[in-house]
């Protein structure tokens, strides 16, 4: 039951966000931009830019928490290394961590993508940088989101005292929650570009966990 539910909302979750993609490349398109880049939605995003403004210490503090997310991506894949090495095969790691790897790979894969396929640019021109770069879906939103969000289910099976397990799992989320605030704050994404962000890292979080129970299915059968 509970697969079907994850199925369904990584379902509705990818069409929300295609249909983001449809709107921001054909609705209200104006050049609203740096350069006079034309992006979609203008009213909606340009009334969220001009109310909140551009606060570059946000920017600064969820680049941090990027880092933070990056780190705890690497620590999962140092102990499936580690599992690796121990049981001299890749199949006899926890197929917790080898689905989460697979999970990482997609969210690098995207990560590409839409720096090549560009759908919006950035509301202002990024320091050191000499023209408008591309900002839908935030990326570090996403990257961020889906760490973290993909942490939580995992911080009981290795954390094993239950207090540690509970803070972590508040850390993570927290870490989730300060980064998709922040970085609209800051102003270095237009309001479509996080939703997208948003939008896509539920999609993706839900596909994790309908496979994380179809693992814990054939674990009970096994």
């Amino acid at each position: 039951m509970k697969q079907k539910k994850y199925a369904l909302s990584a379902g509705i979750s990818g069409l929300l966000f295609a249909a983001l993609i449809v709107l921001v490349k054909s609705v209200d398109v104006q050049a609203i931009g740096p350069e006079g880049m034309r992006i979609g939605l203008s009213h909606l995003n340009r009334l969220v830019f001009e109310k909140l403004g551009v606060h570059m210490l946000w920017y600064a503090i969820t680049d941090w928490l990027g880092i933070a997310a990056i780190g705890t991506a690497l620590l999962f894949a140092a102990i499936g290394l580690v599992q690796w090495i121990r049981r001299r095969s890749i199949l006899k790691v926890d197929k917790e961590l080898l689905a989460l790897g697979g999970l990482y790979l997609i969210v690098i894969g995207l990560y590409v993508l839409f720096e090549l396929v560009i759908v919006n640019y950035r509301p202002i021109i990024m320091p050191g940088s000499i023209h408008p770069e591309a900002s839908f879906p935030s990326s570090h939103t996403m990257l961020v989101c889906v760490i973290m969000g993909s942490a939580i289910p995992l911080i009981g099976k290795y954390a094993k005292s239950g207090v540690l397990c509970t803070v972590l799992r508040v850390l993570c989320a927290a870490i989730i929650a300060i980064t998709v605030i922040g970085r609209l704050i800051s102003g270095v994404h237009w309001f479509t570009d996080i939703l997208g962000g948003i939008l896509i890292s539920i999609m993706l979080l839900n596909l994790y966990a309908e496979s994380l129970e179809r693992i814990e299915k054939r674990n009970e059968q096994e």
